[in-house]
């Protein structure tokens, strides 16, 4: 059996079995297995850059392990994976030994166990007469990167080294060097001799511009940051690692000669004295109460940042106190890794389908072996279209990487290649349309296929279910399942047809009393009342979503008169730029959308802009008509809170940066938008300049 076999049988046994209930012998044979298939991993991972496992998949293994040896010491053998930290350093670098071994963390995957952790640590403490009220902890983020030991003598850099083993590392010194995030030579008065520890990581929107890059060079495309980062450190060409534009932050320092400060806060301080970078968002905390509404918090709030993190690191700030709680194994007491939900499983691709939107985009569709991530049985997932496919070269049958990043759909990012058995099927796209059996077509510079039919049932489902969206008309009770039963049973083939319903119609339905019945009627009729943004956005017309709505709607006075401009006074809009104008002119030039309308407003439906979206009358000419983009997080405004401000004083707010955007006002962790205002000359503001303006 291959290695990702044996380890998915390993954790589906695991799972049916407690280590309570293994006998000597069954847990002796269990190690023994469990090491050797951790060994294959370990090495895959760290030593050629290519896991075959998800990160969780391969915690579950290992913490089995060391239940077993937790049990029977006995059985942990010197060569066990758990005395190791990380991989072994390659043959093509020199090796060179850390002064001071770079010790891993212990995790903690839930909030019990990270109490149980303070627990443990306050036991100790308190035997020396500390107490939890002159115990402060810290919290970092806990970066997705690769571990580095940096020495400086007479505040030159003098040699880079990876973590390798914890006590054997590999010489980047070179590599190194071209990270510019890393000063070549330290500010101020620094020690004689220094090491820095911290992390080499890339930025999600880096990452994202170099996978473009190889895309179009043929080039594979790399799974994540974090392993992309370690095999550009692992390159022999210096070179090819300045092209990766790699970023680094410390978070630590081992040998030094002469003193230091006395508390891992004041340290982080002092690093940046010295002029070197440092995690940005950690924060003192009084109680482990604290510390678990920054992890519970961050936990929410990673995909905020233009890097991936995968926890929060939790370590008891005084020094003196690290120093009194010591280290078991391989490991501080005085710290631990508050481990996030995993985000990534690896799992098989059992076949391809193929969806139709309400535009005609006809979507690939991954169906998976139903695998587990964060806490979520996942057995779709999104193959965004036909190119995507290509250029990764994913394949009916393979083993693929599978991704799911807070709320957004589940998408399969990679395959695992070096376990292709040869059976593995190349998808194609289908000729037809798979609702209704219409050609489709693919129209020069886009990417999705599409059906044209204007009778085509899956369009029609999926219209009807936005329509009645909670963003569009939000009619209550009205969602995907009812969509679907209504255009199947013939009742609804068009928009207005929601508003012919009657109770009649929907008794007849199976599972439709009274009084469900009285509430989706009411829902429907409280609609009508809607503001015209609402009404426009709903008619899914291309390229219209809430904010183009709203921008429209401020222009016009009503449907009527937005169906009648043309599209050069659609494009002289702020904010419209021409794909838009051209969308919305075209759609108002079809007879059968022009009779939609007529329908509706035959109906009662709304057509016209209610008092609320009329635009705002503001003598504040440094907002008015401009257009904003807000990205990261602002000191004390809500995104939400800032775009209202912003709207209130005339101005627009859109999501993307172009040369049409006016502002881009960042936060904290900015991420590919900054770099795209950069680019174009956007001006940029912070959250005070923004306020500033507004008081104009």
């Amino acid at each position: 059996m291959d290695i990702v076999g044996a380890s998915l049988e390993a954790i589906e046994q695991l799972k049916k079995t407690s280590v309570d209930e293994l006998s000597e012998k069954e847990a002796a044979d269990t190690a023994e297995h469990l090491s050797e298939i951790i060994r294959q991993l370990g090495h895959a991972y760290y030593v050629d850059d290519n896991p075959l496992v998800s990160d969780g998949q391969y915690d579950f293994l290992f913490r089995a392990l060391q239940d077993i040896e937790s049990r029977f010491p006995k059985l942990k053998t010197p060569d066990s994976p758990t005395h190791r930290i990380g991989g072994e350093p390659l043959e093509k670098f020199e090796k060179v030994a850390h002064p001071v071994p770079l010790l891993s963390l212990g995790n903690a995957y839930n909030v019990e166990e990270l109490r149980a952790w303070f627990e443990r640590c306050m036991r100790l403490l308190t035997d020396e007469g500390a107490n939890e009220e002159s115990v402060d902890l810290i919290v970092e983020l806990k970066i997705d990167g690769l571990a580095l030991a940096l020495t400086y003598q007479g505040g030159s850099l003098v040699l880079g080294a990876t973590r390798g083993n914890g006590e054997v590392g590999e010489n980047v010194t070179p590599h190194v060097k071209t990270i510019r995030s890393v000063p070549l030579k330290l500010k101020g008065d620094p020690p004689a001799r220094i090491e820095v520890r911290g992390e080499a990581y890339l930025k999600l929107s880096t990452f994202e511009e170099l996978n473009r890059q190889w895309i179009e060079s043929g080039e594979k495309v790399r799974a994540n940051p974090r392993n992309t980062a370690a095999g550009s450190l692992r390159q022999l060409d210096p070179t090819s690692v300045a092209e990766r534009k790699l970023d680094f932050w410390a978070y630590g320092i081992g040998p030094v000669d002469g003193d230091a400060p006395g508390s891992q806060s004041e340290r982080l301080s002092w690093l940046q004295s010295l002029g070197l970078p440092v995690g940005p968002h950690y924060a003192l905390c009084s109680t482990i109460e604290e510390v678990i509404s920054y992890c519970e918090e961050w936990t929410e709030r990673r995909d905020q940042l233009d890097f991936e993190i995968d926890g929060v690191v939790v370590k008891v700030n005084s020094i003196d106190l690290q120093d009194r709680l010591g280290n078991v194994a391989n490991a501080p007491r005085w710290a631990v890794a508050y481990k996030f939900p995993a985000r990534e499983a690896t799992t098989t691709l059992l076949d391809i389908e193929h969806s139709v939107g309400r535009t005609g985009a006809v979507k690939p569709v991954a169906i998976l072996e139903p695998v587990e991530i964060g806490g979520v049985t996942v057995s779709r997932a999104t193959l965004h279209n036909a190119d995507y496919i290509s250029e990764r070269d994913i394949r009916i049958g393979d083993r693929v990487v599978v991704k799911r990043a807070g709320d957004v759909i589940p998408q399969v990012v990679k395959p695992v290649e070096g376990v292709r058995t040869g059976k593995e099927r190349i998808h194609h796209m289908p000729e037809l349309c798979p609702e209704c059996g219409e050609p489709l077509v693919r129209l020069e510079g886009e990417a999705d296929y599409r059906c044209v039919s204007a009778t085509c049932v899956a369009q029609q489902k999926r219209l009807i279910e936005h329509f009645a969206s909670r963003a569009a008309m939000d009619i209550v009770g009205f969602g995907e399942k009812l969509a679907v039963l209504l255009v199947d049973e013939g009742l609804v083939r068009s928009i207005p047809d929601i508003y012919r319903l009657d109770a009649e119609a929907l008794l007849a339905l199976e599972g439709f009393k009274e009084k469900k019945v009285a509430n989706v009627l009411e829902g429907i009729e409280a609609s009508k009342q809607n503001m015209l943004s609402r009404l426009l956005f709903g008619l899914g017309i291309r390229f219209i979503g809430e904010t183009t709505a709203r921008l429209l709607v401020s222009n016009y006075l009503s449907i009527d008169e937005l169906g009648k401009a043309s599209q050069e006074e659609l494009e002289s809009i702020h904010g419209i730029g021409p794909e838009t104008a051209g969308s919305v002119y075209q759609w108002f030039r079809s007879a059968q959308n022009r009779d939609l309308v007529e329908q509706l407003k035959g109906l009662g439906v709304n057509t016209a802009r209610l008092a609320s979206e009329a635009p705002s009358v503001s003598s504040n000419t440094k907002v008015s008509d401009k257009t904003f983009v807000l990205t990261g997080t602002l000191a004390t405004l809500k995104r939400s809170e800032a775009k209202q401000l912003i709207e209130q004083a005339g101005g627009t707010v859109t999501g993307s940066v172009s040369s049409n955007t006016d502002y881009v006002v960042a936060g904290d962790s900015a991420g590919s938008k900054l770099g795209r205002a950069n680019e174009l000359g956007v001006p940029v503001l912070d959250e005070e300049g923004l306020l500033a303006m507004l008081e104009q």
